[in-house]
Formats: structure tokens, C-alpha cells, sequence
């Protein structure tokens, strides 16, 4: 890993190619995330088994990093700069000085686990809100040479979201580790947990059209005109997206999960989304949160992909790759089911409903009409604009889940065992981000939640009973 003292500049120049030569159209969707409306940024943690060696950060960043992707030694030209004959802005090719990129940042030396639990997580909410220099490849890497509760030191990539989706970028980073027991064998990652994909089951064309018709309107009423009320979970400041946020953990044994998806059916998606809904409406009733029936929504990311697992970085830059490297995913509106009642009902009864709930939202083309309707906006009124309503989507919900699969050996980067990792996507109007990747037969629950609004230690402590008392009622379920 690289180090304070390597203050040299370390200059790559792509093979051949110019430094103003342009490379490729910035797509659609990395025109969004990286507007006046919108600034989405994705952290990639790894947490090391061992204090960490960032002596041959420079060269490993040079040699593994940036060939995965132009885009990692590329620019997007703004928009007073010059576009192609049809407005696209453009990724351009420069000389990357990958001491801009790394940053290792200094605490007192000798301080306990707990304080430097503290001083990671303030550091982590600072560089979470900071907005990426245009004038240099929109990437960073953070080096923690400090130990806290997770690890001996802290390796953190801080991604652009313009640069890929979440599938694209945490492949890009697998493709830079080993696997810790044998270096010499690919990772390997779980088959698909997410369940039948859209239309599965081949429903009939009245309920698909129906469904499609109802899911496509709510999302362009959800997008405009209907909020999210405000809730323990929903601050709805204008701005919220650059108020610092604090991380938070749970983690739940997959074997686990799939035992209560065993015992009452449906995906593990199914699964793990009741889970966050029951923690959720237990958090709410903690803090006192007297709208009972208040209306919450969760913004659910799917990946639109052809296939379930990752890809080679290289197979992904291919013109003709199956599954080409970029943003592809969508999202569906998912109700949280509210809270009457919650103290007589069976937990299981929220899985029910949420099976129900997506169930019929995959039963519908309302994620692919959303992108054709974003696509005619982009044309007519411009990407500007675009961004502005997917601010407005973010911003009228409460709260975002997303979820990635891990490998299921432990990894090493630059021989640094890795013992945790995960993923978080940062820049984003809400209170609340969820997201969820599985590692070694576990599944790392990550909270970003909005500091000092929401209770992060509460939230954590009722998504853990929620586990708990879901987990106990399925095991009591005749099989």
C-alpha cells in the first residue's frame, strides 16, 4: 500500500494515447450522478487482519487499478467544454498523479480501539460528503494505518458513481484481490439469491399490463408531486445529502437467512428486506414515532443485467461484451409495511407481505418504462433536468436498499488478509442508505444514516431483535 513518504508523482499515460484524445460518450446515467442535482459517490472498505504495509501502494495501483478501466485515468469534460455533435459529454484521457489520489491521514499515535473507532468514523463522514475534484479522475484511495473494532487498518476506495454501477466497481476492486487460503485459485461467489427475475412465472398480459400501469404511474407521483411524510427516518431538509452521515453494522449468518427462507419460502431478498422493514418499524416505535400509519418507501436497486455474477473487467470493456461496464440497474418503489398492530402480530406476517409486495412488482415493465421515460427526458429537456428528478425520486423516499454478493473464500489485497469489507453509496438525498454484500457465509448489513438525526447504536440494536424474532418464529412454523 502507498505511504506518506512516497510523495513522488507517479505519471500514467495511457499506451500511446494523447492527453486531450477523447475515449468514449460519458453515459446517461454518469451524466446524472455527477450534475448540479446529483454527486454519487460509492465506498468500497476493506478492514485488514493485519496492521497495514502501504509501501507498494503506488505500484499496485499503477499496475492492478488502472488498467481495469480507462474511466480510472479519465476526466468527464464539463459542460462548458466541448461535447460531441449530439451534447454527450465525453471521457477524456489524462495523466493521472496518483499522489492527488491517495490519501493516508494522521491521528495521534497510542489512543484505544474506541477512540479510533470514533476518529474513523468521523473521517469516513467527512471524505463521504466531499465532492470529488473534476479536474482529476473521479476516484480516491484512503489508507487508515490505525486499528479499530473491525480491523488492524482501513483500506478505502471512494468511487464516482459516473464511473460504473455497484456490480462494475466492486468487480473491479475483486479483480485486485486473492484469494487469502491459495493465490493461485479464482474467488468464488454464491449462486443467485435474488429469486425469479422480472415477469418471472410468465404472468398474464391483463395482470402485467395492470401492474405495469400502476407501478409506472406511483413512480412518476412519487417523483414529483407525493412525498414520504417526515418520520424518525426522514429528516426531509432540503440538502440533506451534504450533511455528514455515520456508519453503522449488522451481520447476520446467510445460513441463517436461508434456513428462515426454508421454513416460509420466497428469496433471500425476500428475506432480508423483512428483516429491514421489521428493524425499521421497531426503530420507529423506540424513538416514540407517533405517525403509526405514516407512509414510508423504500427505493429498492436492481440489477438490470443479463447475468448474476461478475465478469472479468476486461470481458466487461469489450464492445460486444454480454455485459458491458457502466450503470445498468433500475429501482422499484416498495411500501414499508406500516406499523399498526405490530405488538399482536406475527413477525412472519411482514415477510408475507413483502413477498407479496415484490412478487408483483417483478410481475410488471414499470422499471423499464421509468428508464425509457428518463431516456426522452434526457433527449428533450437535457441531462440537467433528468438529474433533477432523480434528486426529486431519492428525495421523496426514505430510504435506499441495495445489495452485492462477496466472495465466500477470504480475500487478501497486496497480502493483507482481508477479515471484513463493504460498500456504501454516499451523495444521495435521504436519511437513510441500506446496503447489504455477503463475505465467508456472512451478510454485512451497512446504515448510513444522517448524523445527528438518526439513533445509529438504536437502529443497529433493533435490526439485530428484528433477526432475532423473525428467525425464532420461523424455526417455530411447522416445516
Amino acid at each position: 500500500m502507498g505511504s506518506e513518504h512516497l510523495a513522488v508523482e507517479v505519471e500514467v499515460k495511457a499506451a500511446e494515447i494523447g492527453e486531450d484524445e477523447v475515449e468514449e460518450p460519458v453515459s446517461p446515467t454518469g451524466q446524472y450522478f455527477n450534475s448540479s442535482a446529483l454527486c454519487v459517490c460509492i465506498l468500497g472498505v476493506f478492514e485488514s487482519d493485519v496492521p497495514i504495509d502501504d509501501s507498494q501502494t503506488f505500484p499496485l495501483l499503477e499496475t492492478l487499478f488502472l488498467p481495469i478501466s480507462p474511466r480510472f485515468s479519465s476526466i468527464m469534460t464539463t459542460l462548458s467544454q466541448v461535447k460531441d455533435s449530439h451534447g454527450v459529454q465525453q471521457w477524456r484521457r489524462v495523466k493521472v498523479n496518483l499522489s492527488d489520489h491517495v490519501k493516508v491521514p494522521v491521528f495521534p499515535a497510542g489512543l484505544s480501539t474506541p477512540t479510533y473507532d470514533e476518529l474513523v468514523q468521523d473521517y469516513v463522514s467527512k471524505i463521504a460528503t466531499d465532492r470529488l475534484p473534476e479536474s482529476r479522475p473521479l476516484w480516491e484511495l484512503h489508507i487508515i494505518k490505525y486499528p479499530t473494532s473491525h480491523g488492524e487498518g482501513t483500506v478505502m476506495f471512494k468511487l464516482h458513481h459516473a464511473l460504473g454501477d455497484g456490480f462494475s466497481l466492486m468487480g473491479a476492486l475483486f479483480s485486485c484481490v486473492k484469494r487469502a487460503d491459495d493465490p493461485s485459485l479464482p474467488l468464488t461467489f454464491p449462486g443467485k439469491t435474488a429469486g425469479a427475475g422480472f415477469c418471472a412465472g410468465g404472468p398474464g398480459l391483463v395482470s402485467l399490463g395492470m401492474n405495469t400501469v400502476r407501478d409506472f404511474v406511483w413512480g412518476m407521483a412519487k417523483s414529483t408531486f407525493v412525498e414520504d411524510e417526515v418520520s424518525a427516518i426522514r429528516s426531509g431538509m432540503e440538502g440533506v445529502e451534504s450533511r455528514q452521515i455515520e456508519m453503522s453494522f449488522v451481520t447476520f449468518s446467510l445460513d441463517d437467512v436461508r434456513r428462515i427462507k426454508a421454513r416460509i419460502g420466497g428469496t433471500v431478498n425476500d428475506i432480508i428486506c423483512g428483516i429491514i422493514f421489521h428493524g425499521t418499524q421497531l426503530y420507529l416505535q423506540s424513538v416514540g414515532d407517533g405517525s403509526k400509519s405514516a407512509q414510508a418507501t423504500a427505493l429498492v436497486l436492481l440489477n438490470t443485467r443479463v447475468i448474476d455474477n461478475y465478469r472479468n473487467p476486461k470481458e466487461m470493456t469489450k464492445p460486444d461484451a454480454e455485459s458491458p461496464w457502466g450503470n445498468q440497474f433500475g429501482f422499484m418503489h416498495v411500501s414499508v409495511p406500516t406499523r399498526n398492530g405490530l405488538d399482536k402480530d406475527d413477525p412472519l406476517k411482514i415477510i408475507s407481505k413483502v413477498k407479496r409486495l415484490i412478487k408483483r412488482k417483478k410481475s410488471s415493465l414499470g422499471v423499464f418504462l421509468t428508464g425509457q421515460l428518463l431516456e426522452t427526458m434526457r433527449r428533450f429537456r437535457g441531462p440537467e433536468v433528468t438529474a433533477q428528478y432523480i434528486h426529486s425520486t431519492l428525495k421523496n423516499t426514505s430510504m435506499t436498499i441495495s445489495n452485492l454478493i462477496g466472495p465466500k473464500e477470504k480475500m487478501s489485497l497486496a497480502d493483507h488478509p482481508i477479515r471484513s469489507f463493504h460498500f456504501m453509496v454516499v451523495g444521495v438525498p435521504q436519511s437513510l442508505t441500506i446496503t447489504m454484500v455477503s463475505y465467508m457465509g456472512k451478510l454485512k448489513v451497512a446504515m448510513g444514516t444522517e448524523k445527528g438525526f438518526i439513533d445509529s447504536k438504536l437502529l443497529t440494536t433493533c435490526m439485530e431483535k428484528a433477526f432475532k424474532r423473525i428467525y425464532e418464529a420461523a424455526l417455530e412454523e411447522k416445516p
